[in-house]
């Protein structure tokens, strides 16, 4: 096995850990007829409520709406990673070094479930099945989306395609030809930047009583960016289905 190989498995590797540890947190899993209920309550009426549930949030709410309950989910999420973020940077010390998979699993956790929530928000079906699990499918789908909210181009081209088959559908299915082919390798590329961040957020944490102002704000300025990359991405994705001469570019 050549050298390249066993480091783009090792990179295979750390984001599949990482993204089994983030699953197991309660708070990522994300119920989707129970999160629109509760959100979509603040705008619809019980019947539209359940026009939502059984077909699209997107045949009730406006796009003003949509905005306003995907920006509150980044929010909420921007604040909660920030401050756990912050409690493992103390009390700093060498030892902590040890604690940087638990800080990117919950970092993760916290993506992950926003990116639930959005997509959601944003028309997609539920990721997880009638027992709340994830299957592989839906792990696949998460692993694009990762992609997509850290930039990775072939994520994004790889999401695009699956939109453009179903657009004339009356639900989005991703197809598993694209699933495979498209995410080992966006997974190795995860893993060589989560290697990158879990270096940046050690050195704040190993340093003395700076650690967690440090550990956080790294955490805020990483998470942030990846929200808003992930909702422009699907605003792009709603105006494509909306109005489908428009390319996503």
């Amino acid at each position: 096995m050549s050298e390249t190989t066993n480091d783009n498995n090792t990179k295979l590797t750390l984001w599949n850990r990482v993204l089994a540890t983030s699953v197991k947190m309660p708070f990522v899993k994300v119920d989707r007829d129970e999160f629109l209920t509760k959100e979509l309550s603040k705008f619809c009426t019980p019947m539209e409520v359940m026009t939502a549930l059984n077909e699209s949030p997107l045949n009730v709410l406006t796009k003003k709406e949509i905005d306003k309950l995907a920006n509150q989910c980044i929010s909420y999420h921007l604040t909660m990673v920030s401050g756990t973020s912050a409690l493992m940077g103390i009390p700093g010390g060498w030892w902590m070094a040890g604690t940087i998979p638990t800080d990117l699993a919950q970092f993760y956790g916290h993506v992950l479930s926003m990116m639930q929530k959005l997509l959601y928000l944003y028309g997609w079906p539920s990721l997880t099945d009638a027992k709340n699990q994830l299957d592989e499918e839906s792990l696949n789908i998460m692993t694009l989306f990762v992609g997509v909210a850290m930039g990775n181009k072939l994520a994004v081209e790889a999401i695009g395609k699956v939109v453009s088959q179903a657009s004339k559908a009356a639900s989005i299915k991703i197809s598993e030809t694209v699933m495979a082919k498209y995410a080992i390798k966006i997974a190795q590329w995860i893993g060589l930047n989560m290697t990158k961040e879990g270096f940046a957020k050690g050195v704040g944490k190993v340093i003395p009583l700076v650690g967690a102002p440090i550990s956080a704000t790294i955490t805020y300025y990483t998470f942030r960016p990846m929200a808003r990359r992930l909702k422009k991405h699907l605003d792009e994705l709603y105006d494509m289905r909306h109005f489908p001469n428009k390319r996503i570019e």
